[in-house]
This record gives C-alpha cells, structure tokens and sequence, in this order.
C-alpha cells in the first residue's frame, strides 16, 4: 500500500476546482427542474453515472464482484445515498440554491458526531466538538431567517439531506465497505439509488421528463459527466494518494462556491443574517477537519 503523503500546490488547485464542481452541482438541479422532475432527474444522473464508472473499471481490469461481504452493507448504502439526492433534488426546489447548498454542506459536523458515536478511534476532541456546535448555531440563525426565496419545507429537506450523507459516510466508514474499493463503493451507490429512485418517481406522479432544450441537456450532461463521474473519481483519487484530512479540510469552500453561483446564476439574494450563518456553519466545517495536532 502506498504511503500517503501531505498535498502539494497542485492537489490544492485540484481540490479547489472540485469545491467549485460541487458547489455549481445545485445550480445545474435547479435549472434542469424545470423540464426533469426532481426525483426522475436524480435518477438518470446516478443510472448514467453508474454506466459511466462501470465501464471506466471495467477499462481499468477492477474486480468489482469478489466476495468480500461488502454486499448488504453497499446494498444499504446505496440506499442512504438515494434518499440524499432524493431531499437534495426535491428541496432545491422548494428553497434557494444558496440555502440548499449550506443546509448541506452541515454533513461533515453530522458525520463527526456518528463516527464518535459508531466507529472506535474516532472519538471526537474539543476542537470538533467546538466546531459540530458553531455549525448547529449557524444551522439555527440560517433556520430562521426570512431570506427571499428560501422555506422551510425545501429548507429542512437541505439538512435531511445531510443526514443521509452523514450516515452513509459512517456506514462506509464502520463495515466492510472500509475495506473495498473506492469505485466499487461509488457504483453501490449509484447502482442502487437509480434502482430506487426510478420506481419512486413513477409512485409519487411525477412528470417526468418533457421536452429538453439544449440547455437542460448541458446541465444534465453537467452533472452525470462531470459530477458523477469525473469529480468523484478525482476525489478517490486524491484519497488514494495524500492525507485525507489535508484534503477535507477544503470542503468549506463548497458551501462558498455555491452561495456565490447562487447569487450570479440564480439571482439568489441572502441576507446579511443568511451570510453570517453561512460563516458560521463554515467555520464549523474548518474545526471539525482541522487535522488533530501530533
């Protein structure tokens, strides 16, 4: 196994480039919305997705089907990852780009409070405990404030939605899933969210797909091509070779990223209260990665 080591300035570039993939992500949802429904959109994302990576680790010669008792775990996995982008596509609907994309990002302070919880040697010190409670603080002034565009309805799916990620976070990170491969978790994820998320369209009535214009054809090759396949394959890939928490460290500038997208795209418009709950729940993501000090 090789050694990983401290990123470099290009890790850096290549981090910041998929802080901003990630933050545009929600833009490219909402845009397509009006021509894809919600959940039907969620579901061609993760199906073509799933067909993009099975092909690139087919290319690649990866054992995807040992067994190595990661099948319900993954199963349950892809599970929580389907009901996440459910919440995400549904309640991007119902709120803000900005909003959605904060509400979100409040996963990482969720997953330190399951692993401390679920996964032995993953206790967590002051300094996260001082950060999960700053981003809560942030997620309570972020809930009450009367920004334009926003409600509670698309509002809570945000942090539902975080929940989701959070839990399969700790799944992965507490069953034999730790010991797969990263792309074999991913296509778990995929393969099983498509599966659900297709049928539950159909049973909730949705639309479905209408005519697509070219740009809604863009936002969706957007967000399977580039989100789905490119970005998370980047990050594994970086997984694989520098020290995971150098590198997550740099999730606070997602919820920028798209605040900013937000205001030059969609026209959202935050308050100053949304702004400092923003820093808030940011500087809550910075505590909790921050690595620990030897």
């Amino acid at each position: 196994m090789n050694q990983r080591v401290a990123p470099g300035p290009a890790a850096f570039g290549l981090m910041v480039l998929l802080c901003a993939v990630w933050g545009l992500q929600q833009v490219a949802i909402k845009f397509a919305v009006a021509e894809i429904s919600p959940i039907m959109q969620a579901g061609l994302r993760s199906g073509l997705g799933a067909v993009l990576v099975f092909a690139w680790a087919r290319w690649r010669g990866m054992g995807l089907f040992a067994a190595d008792r990661s099948l319900r775990p993954g199963l349950l996995a892809g599970l929580l990852f389907g009901f996440e982008f459910v919440f995400i596509f549904v309640g991007v609907e119902h709120t803000t780009v900005s909003r959605m994309v904060v509400f979100l990002y409040t996963a990482p302070c969720f997953t330190v409070l399951g692993l401390h919880v679920f996964v032995p040697g993953e206790r967590m010190g002051w300094r996260q405990g001082a950060g999960v409670l700053l981003a809560f603080a942030g997620l309570v002034l972020a809930f009450i404030d009367k920004a334009a565009g926003g409600s509670l309805l698309g509002d809570a799916f945000g942090v539902l939605a975080a929940l989701f990620w959070a839990a399969t976070t700790v799944l992965i990170r507490a069953t034999a899933l730790a010991r797969v491969t990263a792309t074999k978790v991913l296509l778990y994820q995929l393969v099983v969210s498509a599966a659900v998320m297709f049928p539950l369209s159909w049973l909730v009535g949705e639309r479905g797909v209408g005519v697509l214009s070219a740009p809604t054809l863009w936002a969706m090759a957007y967000q399977i091509v580039v989100v789905a396949f490119i970005s998370y394959l980047a990050w594994f890939w970086l997984l694989t070779r520098y020290l995971a928490g150098r590198l997550l460290v740099f999730s606070f500038l997602t919820p920028l990223f798209g605040v900013l997208f937000g205001m030059l795209l969609m026209n959202d418009q935050p308050s100053l209260h949304f702004f400092v709950a923003a820093a808030m729940v940011v500087g809550g993501i910075v505590l909790v990665n921050l690595p620990a000090k030897r």
